[in-house]
């Protein structure tokens, strides 16, 4: 009895197939840096967003390759506490991200954010090639015009961005408590409602 066996060339055929397949089921992904005082509660404005597949908290802007939270905290290795966002920019833009960055910012803080100071806790957008400087800057006009007030956030050339430890990805799901304390006696959700209004949404 004749017992079809598959050739080598068959094999090759169908994994370059598979393989194909996947590659183009796979969505597109780009990603974009911002920082926004405590990293803490940049991750979840950015988790909800459409089009956003994931989100890393970390150190950026500075000079100390792979720092830690405690050096970072001292000030003196020039680094941000920012987020990296990593998106589909087929269903979400840079522009919707500018957008988001902005109504969960307080613009016009020169020493941080909220109840947190000092340089690690500045306001930044990171960009990483023309395009997403010029929208950027784009951006920043827009909310100068709109407050008719100077913006102090920075933007900046991107640089190496480090991943912060385990314990702070993902703080607001993994210490629910502790996080909504933290927000809520920062006053930050008060101070952007006075900014943003009903176009802030935390």
């Amino acid at each position: 009895m004749f017992t079809y066996k598959p050739t080598l060339l068959a094999l090759l055929l169908v994994g370059v197939m598979t393989s194909f397949t996947a590659q183009a089921n796979a969505a597109p992904q780009a990603s974009a840096i911002f920082a926004g005082g405590c990293f803490w509660c940049m991750q979840p404005a950015y988790d909800k967003l459409h089009g956003v597949l994931d989100t890393v908290v970390g150190y950026t802007g500075g000079t100390t390759s792979n720092p830690t939270y405690e050096q970072v905290g001292t000030g003196t290795t020039g680094h941000f506490e920012a987020i990296k966002v990593i998106y589909d920019p087929q269903k979400v833009t840079y522009e919707g991200l500018l957008k988001l960055f902005w109504r969960n910012i307080d613009p016009f803080d020169e020493k941080g954010q909220f109840c947190d100071k000092g340089s690690t806790y500045r306001s930044a957008i990171f960009y990483m090639n023309s395009t997403e400087k010029i929208a950027a800057e784009a951006s920043k006009k827009k909310v100068e015009k709109r407050f008719e007030r100077p913006v102090a956030t920075l933007i900046l050339k991107a640089k190496e961005f480090w991943p912060a430890e385990d314990y702070h990805q993902d703080y607001y799901t993994k210490n629910p408590i502790r996080y909504k304390f933290y927000r809520y006696r920062c006053g930050r959700d008060e101070r952007l409602m006075d900014i943003w209004g009903i176009e802030y949404k935390h």
